[in-house]
């Protein structure tokens, strides 16, 4: 990597020339806003997803996202390693999304549900029915299921990649993501 100035503050650049997530924290610690707002793009487009799934609404996701925002700017300084601001910030998104899911309280009630044939008229009508009870059904789980199950199968991370991002061990998050499996297929029956 190489050094070049950014804003006031020297900073590294990747191997694509984009200067590093450190070095951008770095010179966001150092009072350069320019660079925190490059953060943010970044994190938006790389969490954004993730708050959807968790809330299931994209006004909320945009509103946990803001919350994270300001709580990282406010608290920039506390990131003690610049070079892992990804997991850092990953987790004070993680706990805006768990804050909100704590305050909602399930839209419906989820009964067993039978989807219809492909072939047949109402086959849409019936699928985004589906969707919905499948939203209210994760909305049961506790916040740290519905994490460990939309980072699973909804984003496609491996076990490593929701270590680092979480902080927690790989059998714990075995154990939220079965959990999770298991009293979704209760809440939906045989909806597939």
């Amino acid at each position: 990597m190489r050094s070049v100035t950014f804003g006031s503050v020297s900073e590294s650049r990747d191997g694509t020339g984009r200067p590093t997530d450190g070095s951008l924290v770095r010179a966001a610690q150092g009072g350069d806003a320019d660079a925190f707002g490059v953060l943010v793009e970044r994190s938006r487009r790389d969490f954004g997803r993730y708050a959807v799934a968790m809330l299931g609404d994209a006004d909320a996701a945009a509103d946990a996202m803001q919350e994270a925002f300001i709580r990282a700017w406010d608290a920039l300084e506390d990131c003690r390693d610049p070079d892992r601001f990804r997991s850092w910030f990953f987790r004070i998104l993680a706990n805006q999304c768990r804050t909100a899911l704590r305050r909602r309280h399930p839209a419906i009630a989820v009964d067993d549900v039978e989807v219809a044939a492909p072939d047949r008229a109402d086959a849409a009508a019936e699928r985004s029915e589906l969707a919905a009870r499948i939203d209210a059904a994760l909305s049961t789980l506790t916040p740290e299921q519905c994490e460990a199950f939309v980072m699973k199968h909804v984003e496609g991370r491996s076990y490593d990649e929701m270590v680092a991002l979480l902080g927690v061990s790989d059998d714990a998050l075995k154990m939220r993501v079965y959990r999770a499996r298991d009293a979704l297929r209760g809440l939906l029956g045989d909806a597939r």
